[in-house]
């Protein structure tokens, strides 16, 4: 059957990059696009005119919010408070528990999907918090998200998470990596099981990953095992590293070297690498383009930096710098980590940390940041079918609405929607060709029931961190509110 889909405006493809077509038409067939231009003449079974919309490639999120939300919770908290986010070293010892059951879990996975979806992304690869599970994630969890990602119909690179440490508070609010060897290794086999499930599927919109916690979390074991899975599966693996000052203090009580030096002595360096955050890499020091320099041994391993601009900035970081990352070889994508799963906000605090950073007003261009949404996460999967609207390319396309009075006029679409607008004007999307989000809906899915539920995990989840608090303070001290809630007011106040 073939589709062609229209619009005021449409970004293609010249062959090398984006280009933009005023009164543009894509068309379809199955999965694949086999006319990006103007003036069709060949046979069309559904048409779709979106009229003042820009139609673009669908946005590939590769640190993509599947939880419903800790950021919210945790980026903002005081000293005094900031140790009772973690584990105690009695709940690590003594008490972890799943806040959740599998079913549960199963619904809060749904909730963010559909929070991706509608955000126009159309390929993504989960990342969510595990302080809320007894340990990370199994087999059994990825295999039912699978499954609603597969009903949904998005493009997943999917794995369960595993550790072999976490972090805790101590009884002096020192923070500190506790560690049981023997869950990070259930944890591997389960992602490697997961690596079989996944193949067969024979599913294409359905591929298996590795994605090991966060660096300082992992046994040297761990990461070697990892990274002899990765070369004899020929699979991706994205390890979160350099993102954290702490990361190398604790890296060498456990194994003696830093975040570098075990990259590339655990073999990991050697596999296909993505590296979510990378902030603490200083572009701007020539040291780090030297031999042996972080930016020139990320260049050189074909490493793939996954960037989250709107994550980094409300954590009070940011990469230093985008610009000084593309210009050294490397491969820069783009992720959401937290809420809102939203990379068109993403790309506008992506531009402007990179002008504050280089200090100059034409940095951080936006044709880059939007390359890194596309065509860099094509190149961290492998893909050269993803990320372009040409011939030949798979039919994942997202449409965006400028058509409503409060996104003010029109200069340049994409620069319009950036600057002015949010992900959230994403009407209609395809994956492969089939249709996902249409007319801003999610068919088959009760959005309204799916939001209460989710209100009410995410209730439960914010009031389970009491019992993991090492001085189990209650979810109002741990996070507390703006305004103080008021009690009942005497008639004075409102007069």
């Amino acid at each position: 059957m073939f589709t062609k889909i229209s619009a005021r405006y449409v970004l293609g493809s010249d062959g090398d990059q984006h280009a933009l077509i005023e009164g543009g038409e894509v068309v379809f067939e199955g999965d694949s696009i086999v006319f990006m231009g103007r003036d069709y003449r060949g046979p069309v079974d559904v048409a779709h005119d979106y009229g003042q919309s820009l139609v673009m490639p669908g946005l590939i999120d590769l640190d993509a919010l599947a939880d419903i939300d800790h950021l919210i919770l945790d980026s903002r908290p005081t000293p005094d408070v900031a140790g009772g986010h973690l584990w105690s070293e009695d709940y690590f010892a003594n008490r972890r528990r799943d806040v959740f059951t599998r079913a549960e879990r199963a619904t809060v996975r749904e909730f963010a999907l559909a929070q991706l979806t509608l955000h126009g992304i159309t390929t993504y690869m989960p990342i969510a918090s595990e302080i809320h599970s007894s340990w990370a994630e199994s087999f059994d969890e990825l295999a039912d998200m699978t499954e609603t990602s597969r009903r949904i119909g998005l493009r997943g690179y999917l794995g369960p998470a595993y550790r072999s440490g976490v972090h805790a508070a101590t009884a002096d609010a020192r923070r500190e990596v506790l560690f049981d060897e023997a869950e990070g290794l259930a944890g591997l086999r389960d992602a490697e099981k997961f690596l079989d499930y996944a193949a067969g599927l024979a599913d294409p919109l359905v591929t298996g990953v590795l994605l090991p916690c966060r660096i300082e979390t992992l046994s040297e074991h761990l990461m070697r095992e990892t990274a002899r899975i990765a070369r004899e599966r020929d699979a991706i693996v994205r390890l979160h590293c350099l993102q954290s000052p702490l990361e190398d203090g604790l890296l060498d009580q456990s194994a003696g070297r830093g975040v570098l030096e075990l990259l590339e002595s655990t073999g990991l360096f050697g596999t296909r690498l993505l590296i979510p955050h990378g902030v603490v890499v200083n572009g701007k020091d020539p040291r780090t383009l030297a031999p042996g320099g972080a930016l020139n041994l990320l260049s050189r391993h074909n490493v793939s930096i996954v960037h989250c601009p709107l994550t980094s900035f409300r954590y009070q970081k940011q990469l230093v710098s985008f610009d000084r990352f593309r210009a050294a070889g490397v491969n820069i994508c783009l992720g959401t980590d937290s809420f809102p799963p939203d990379l068109v906000r993403g790309m506008d605090v992506g531009m402007h940390l990179a002008r504050l950073v280089e200090e100059r007003p034409d940095a951080g261009r936006l044709a880059d940041l939007f390359d890194a949404a596309t065509l860099g996460g094509a190149r961290a999967l492998g893909r050269a079918d993803l990320g372009r609207l040409a011939p030949g390319m798979q039919a994942d396309i997202t449409v965006v609405s400028l058509g409503h009075f409060g996104d003010g006029v029109v200069e340049d679409p994409l620069r319009t929607l950036v600057l002015n607008g949010t992900a959230r004007q994403v009407t209609d999307t395809f994956v492969a060709g089939r249709p996902v989000v249409v007319a801003g809906t999610l068919p088959g899915v009760d959005l309204g029931a799916l939001r209460a539920e989710g209100q009410l995990l995410f209730d439960r989840m914010r009031g389970a961190y009491s019992e993991r608090d090492f001085r189990r303070r209650q979810p109002d001290q741990l996070f507390p509110p703006v305004y103080q809630r008021a009690t009942i007011a005497s008639p004075a106040v409102f007069r």
